[in-house]
């Protein structure tokens, strides 16, 4: 398993954010968090990443616990961050932004090499490879985030909502580039989203989370088919029922 968080709890001061989450990511997949606004998705990433400290459990990555790491360590051993809302060096070119992304490398050749990579996956970013990041579009911004994070050369990716505020057209691109960097270039993906249908189309297995936990789990063919998704997160009712219900327990199937 490349990636396990085991009964994670993380803290915004008094507060828990997240409530003994267990979760797995199998190297070469792509595995998906969903829930709503609130249930805890980006602190489960930043716990990882180590922008945030679990007060317990433990995060393990190939084998090797991490939940007491700072960032930059996180990063040398192969995990790319992309936030939510992007978050890209605005005042930096977009070639500086990716070369911010290999800060942790030495390997002068190799790292021009995957520029040159990044450009082939975005074309849109090799026209403007010397405009400054806060003047691109929000989708050419999203496209930077995840080449930046690219260029560290990530045995796995964190996706923080990279739908957030795109068209449908831009949504479909990037969830396609995400399939393409799997399949391609061997990233594992975990990816928090909340378009549910997105997500599930091109994921191999799900979590979903609320109120800092997780509810259930399973492969994405079978989530999608799962009535409580199909109605919460995919906009299908079938009953009629517009409340929103709570799940009261974990639900598993294999």
């Amino acid at each position: 398993m490349l990636l396990t968080l085991t009964n994670i709890e993380t803290y915004y001061g008094p507060v828990m954010a997240i409530r003994g989450v267990s979760l797995n990511v199998e190297a070469g997949q792509i595995v998906t968090l969903l829930g709503a606004n609130g249930a805890g998705k980006t602190t489960v990433l930043k716990t990882i990443s180590g922008a945030m400290a679990p007060q317990k459990g433990k995060v393990t990555f190939d084998g090797k616990d991490i939940q007491s790491m700072d960032p930059d360590k996180v990063a040398r051993l192969g995990i790319g961050h992309v936030p939510e809302g992007r978050e890209v060096f605005p005042f930096l070119t977009v070639h500086e932004n990716l070369q911010m992304g290999a800060f942790t490398r030495r390997d002068r050749a190799a790292i021009d090499t995957d520029l040159a990579l990044v450009y082939e996956y975005f074309p849109a970013l090799a026209e403007r490879r010397g405009q400054q990041a806060g003047f691109l579009s929000g989708g050419q911004q999203q496209m930077l985030a995840i080449g930046r994070a690219l260029m560290l050369r990530p045995r796995l990716m964190l996706l923080d909502e990279p739908s957030l505020g795109l068209s449908p057209r831009l949504t479909t691109e990037i969830s396609e580039i995400v399939v393409k960097l799997n399949k391609e270039q061997a990233v594992t993906v975990l990816l928090v989203e909340q378009n549910a249908r997105m997500a599930l189309s091109i994921a191999d297995y799900g979590y979903v989370m609320e109120v800092g936990r997780v509810v259930m789990e399973d492969t994405s063919e079978r989530l999608s088919a799962a009535t409580d998704i199909q109605e919460f997160y995919l906009g299908v009712k079938d009953d009629g029922v517009r409340g929103r219900r709570r799940w009261k327990q974990r639900k598993t199937w294999r």
